[in-house]
């Protein structure tokens, strides 16, 4: 599947789901039906979740919680890549104040739609949702504090581009805070073609030494990656169940090759 045929399946994927979420529905990774899985469960603690919208945390298709972990400080200006509902960008929000901003970049008219009357359920008046491109964000050179991203960074077709445009927008000392799936170790072809199935997310996912040399060469420095959630048997198991794929062959090769990771970096200071 050629970049631009990836990225309309996404759009439509996400798409569905927004309007899935905005009329009462719920979604995951992979699925419009679905509304639990090992991926996205558990991602948010329950005084955050209270926090928002019920449908900012329906729409939330992470696999991991980046505003928990980037350490967000008041007055620090935060962009979220493919915000999506707008779950991580109102948590954002919250942590910088009212001295600080969040903005949320997504491709998807549904999303940015259900994120903006997310917004206005939350009353949060320091948040900018913008239409674009992870891969060219419409901000200025040196002009956020941190990015953040869940989940979405391995669904891009040019990765490379992605971190490149991170680097750009960030300040000069500012820092990535990302949340994605990663893969560890080798991974057979057909294996990754099946995994598909049970983890949307996971189709692109790059291995943890891919994207340290991705980082490293878009600029980032004091890079860092640690495994948040790490998928085993019993997690594909539970996917698997009813989806045709013959789980007792593919699950066990599954079995630890795939995490959530937490993903730091760092644009240098000078």
């Amino acid at each position: 599947m050629n970049q631009k045929a990836l990225k309309e399946v996404v759009r439509e994927k996400y798409g569905e789901i927004a309007r899935s979420v905005g009329a009462g529905g719920g979604g995951c990774c992979g699925s419009a039906e679905v509304r639990r899985d090992p991926i996205t469960s558990n991602l948010y603690a329950s005084d955050e979740a209270a926090a928002l919208p019920a449908e900012a945390v329906a729409a939330s298709l992470g696999c991991g919680n980046p505003t928990a972990l980037a350490e967000l400080h008041p007055g620090e200006t935060v962009l979220d890549l493919g915000s999506g509902g707008g779950a991580d960008v109102l948590l954002s929000a919250r942590r910088v104040g009212p001295t600080g901003k969040a903005y949320g970049l997504d491709m998807t008219d549904d999303m940015l739609a259900l994120a903006r009357e997310n917004q206005r359920k939350a009353g949060l008046e320091n948040v900018e949702f913008l239409k674009g491109e992870i891969e060219n964000i419409p901000l200025p050179d040196d002009s956020v504090d941190v990015v953040i991203s869940n989940c979405v960074i391995n669904l891009s077709s040019d990765k490379k581009r992605v971190l490149e445009e991170a680097f750009r927008v960030l300040r000069p000392g500012g820092r990535l805070a990302v949340s994605d799936v990663v893969v560890r170790g080798e991974v057979p072809a057909e294996i990754r073609r099946s995994v598909e199935l049970w983890i949307g997310c996971v189709a692109g996912a790059l291995r943890d030494e891919e994207y340290r040399s991705y980082l490293a060469a878009a600029g980032f420095s004091d890079v860092e990656i640690e495994p948040t959630r790490v998928y085993r048997l019993a997690d594909a198991r539970e996917f698997m169940a009813g989806s045709g794929i013959d789980v007792e062959t593919v699950a066990p090769l599954a079995d630890g090759k795939f995490m959530s990771a937490f993903v730091r970096a760092r644009k240098p200071a000078h």
